[in-house]
């Protein structure tokens, strides 16, 4: 049995590892890749070297997504010599979180980004098509939270997947979610955001057939611990199927869902 699952986990991550290799091969067969450009993609370096960053330029190959710049403590200059690294190597869609509403309008002098202020999240070229096996559900405890909440529901957006967005439903007033009950029973993931004592993580678990995951929050007051409290309750909940992230973040929580919501193209 011990061995069976080993080579089921074994063959599931090599079909993961393979998904964009996969896909240029049967864009060959099929005719809407050229074989010059299949060549082009599985021949790029893995990785061009800047100094102040290695930026992984087959991580598509290797998971099905690029890279995401992680904009807080970057330069703009650095940010936009990245970018530059990605667009040389055939990455138009670049998504750029927790960066300043003066750090994109640097950026968009020299590429032009959408820009979301709420969740300091930017990004180049359009949303994706939603292409998941489902819908994912972003819920949150309170309306502080929604900053967290536009993080996880923009990422996930952008990897491609159809959002709900469910905020200030917490436990505090129990029929707001309950009210809510349609959207959450039909989700394939939710991810439920919450600070104080970060309760609602497991009420939704505790309703929905789907896998939940729990991001906790730095709202609260002094006992909270900025997000410690909630991020502790998180992790004793007595509801299965919950997972969870570390505090504030919301982009991990979306791309996780992204992840479970695509599944399906793995089989």
């Amino acid at each position: 049995m011990q061995d069976h699952l080993q080579e089921a986990v074994k063959e599931q991550r090599n079909e993961s590892m393979n998904t964009e290799t996969r896909r240029i091969l049967e864009g060959v067969r099929n005719g809407s890749i050229s074989v010059d450009d299949a060549l082009l993609s599985l021949k790029t370096e893995p990785y061009a070297d800047l100094g102040y960053a290695k930026v992984d330029l087959h991580r598509k190959v290797r998971q099905g997504v690029p890279e995401v710049i992680y904009g807080a403590s970057k330069t703009t200059e650095q940010i936009i010599k990245i970018m530059e690294t990605m667009k040389d190597n055939g990455q138009d869609r670049i998504l750029i979180t927790r960066i300043t509403k003066e750090t994109a309008g640097k950026i968009h002098e020299k590429y032009p980004v959408t820009y979301d202020e709420n969740a300091g999240i930017a990004f180049t070229g359009n949303m994706r098509e939603p292409d998941g096996i489902g819908r994912i559900v972003v819920a949150t405890g309170g309306t502080s939270d929604i900053p967290v909440a536009e993080e996880a529901a923009i990422t996930a957006a952008f990897l491609g997947n159809d959002v709900v967005r469910l905020y200030d439903v917490g436990v505090a007033g129990l029929h707001r979610l309950l009210s809510q009950k349609e959207e959450i029973m039909q989700a394939s993931v939710i991810i439920a955001i919450a600070g104080m004592e970060g309760a609602l993580a497991s009420v939704v678990s505790g309703l929905a057939d789907c896998p939940v995951i729990a991001v906790p929050t730095s709202v609260g007051y002094g006992a909270s611990f900025h997000g410690l409290s909630a991020l502790l309750s998180m992790l004793n909940s007595c509801a299965s199927g919950v997972s969870v992230v570390n505090i504030d973040n919301g982009f991990g929580a979306g791309y996780l869902a992204s992840m479970i919501n695509h599944m399906e193209g793995k089989k």
